[in-house]
């Protein structure tokens, strides 16, 4: 029978911890909308010195190699082939095979 008194002690104890965790939460923020933030000063930054630019790289010009030209390479014509013609070949005509008739039942 403790077991069971534990239990619903526990659940009291998780009732009023919800309870007055919720409490809390609204009056926080009911005090943060109610403070007001003061403006602050914005700070000076100091001018930054100018920085000296610097000149120009020139690079040398480098030549662009030339490749020598190759002569086109003929290929010699070829023939056309012939194909034989292939004959068809002919076959024998089958006669259609007959099919016996069922005999009916009287």
């Amino acid at each position: 029978m403790s077991y069971h008194q534990n239990q619903s002690f526990f659940l009291l104890l998780l009732v009023t911890l919800s309870i007055t965790s919720c409490y809390v939460i609204q009056a926080e923020a009911r005090d943060l909308l109610e403070v007001s933030i003061p403006e602050l000063p914005k700070p000076e930054l100091p001018q930054l010195p100018e920085i000296p630019t610097l000149p120009k790289l020139k690079f040398p010009e480098i030549p662009k190699p030339k490749l020598p030209t190759l002569p086109k390479a003929e290929l010699p014509i070829l023939p056309k082939l012939e194909m034989p013609v292939i004959p068809k070949p002919e076959l024998q005509t089958l006669s259609k095979p007959e099919i016996p008739q069922v005999p009916k039942k009287p």
